[in-house]
């Protein structure tokens, strides 16, 4: 990876609805434009993530999602609406963002969660993207929510069944899902506590197999930051992210002409690798790179994989 670096712009983006996004820019002011789409949703940007890309070459963006990281009012706080806090929003967000910087085209990098986010953005503005790297590909479609909170269950079904008894009795055969976003809106700061930890326990044991993981990838956040986490990724995987089903792969052909990677681990349990195939299938310019000793929390050579894109799309 390269160097540490700090930046040398930063701001908060007033959307005009109560929301202001915190953004900062790094690296080189005339370099190739790109911006980093981070998941979640609600992890927040991170400074490793400046690290991806040669600062001699880009002129890298960096934002956090409403309501996350930086920007405020913070999901942490119960009081915090979330209801104008969905993927549309997001979409409009980055492209706000951009405008305000100047920036004709970019550069999308981002994985996970970010992954549906540059996919509806890019579909939604094609002609706004210059090219595209692609972590840890997701769409989230109800299928893939389904799988990553109940269908993988097979391979924990102890871990499985705790996460399961985290909700009241009578939601557990329901919506574990909207149960959770309501355990998180609950006024009762135990409440919520007890919610994120339950959460992020199965989110670690969905990726605890993998070798060349990260130990409490999910649960290791400081309280803040935990608990916003959890409650942003309640709010849109229990409304399947406001996406009509399968779109994402459905609209994958107005990505023509924009050049895309997509690097997915093979060991990824949570987000098996039929996804990022079936993308690559319906994305004209896309080239899948599946990295065999990884999972959905990366190893050194997906790490590779990643800035070996970046690096040959630095121009």
């Amino acid at each position: 990876m390269y160097p540490p670096i700090e930046p040398h712009e930063h701001g908060l983006l007033d959307t005009g609805d109560d929301n202001l996004v915190y953004w900062e820019v790094c690296g080189n002011p005339a370099g190739k434009p790109a911006v980093v789409v981070h998941g979640g949703p609600g992890s927040g940007c991170r400074p490793g993530h400046r690290r991806l890309f040669d600062p001699s070459r880009y002129r890298v963006v960096l934002f956090d999602q409403r309501n996350c990281g930086r920007s405020l009012p913070h999901a942490g706080d119960p009081a915090t609406d979330l209801s104008t806090n969905t993927t549309h929003h997001l979409v409009a967000d980055m492209e706000r963002l951009r405008e305000h910087l100047g920036i004709d085209r970019w550069l999308l990098y981002g994985g996970s969660w970010g992954s549906t986010l540059m996919l509806a953005y890019a579909e939604t503005h094609p002609e706004r993207v210059s090219e595209m790297v692609v972590a840890g590909v997701t769409m989230t479609r109800r299928s893939e929510i389904d799988w990553l909170y109940r269908g993988v269950g097979r391979f924990f079904p102890e871990e499985w069944e705790r996460f399961r008894r985290g909700v009241p009795e009578a939601d557990r055969d329901g919506d574990l899902l909207a149960a959770y976003a309501r355990l998180m809106a609950d006024p009762d700061p135990e409440v919520r506590a007890r919610a994120a930890h339950d959460w992020t326990a199965w989110e670690d044991a969905v990726v605890s197999l993998e070798p060349n993981g990260t130990p409490n990838a999910y649960s290791g956040r400081p309280p803040a930051a935990l608990l916003a986490f959890v409650r942003i990724c309640a709010h849109y995987f229990s409304n399947a992210a406001w996406l009509e089903e399968g779109i994402l792969l459905r609209e994958a052909g107005r990505l023509a002409g924009i050049p895309g990677v997509l690097v997915h681990g093979r060991l990824d349990l949570g987000g098996p690798l039929d996804t990022p195939w079936q993308l690559a299938q319906a994305w004209p310019d896309a080239r899948l790179v599946v990295v065999e000793d990884s999972g959905h929390t990366g190893s050194d050579t997906f790490r590779t994989e990643i800035l070996s894109a970046l690096d040959a799309f630095a121009g």
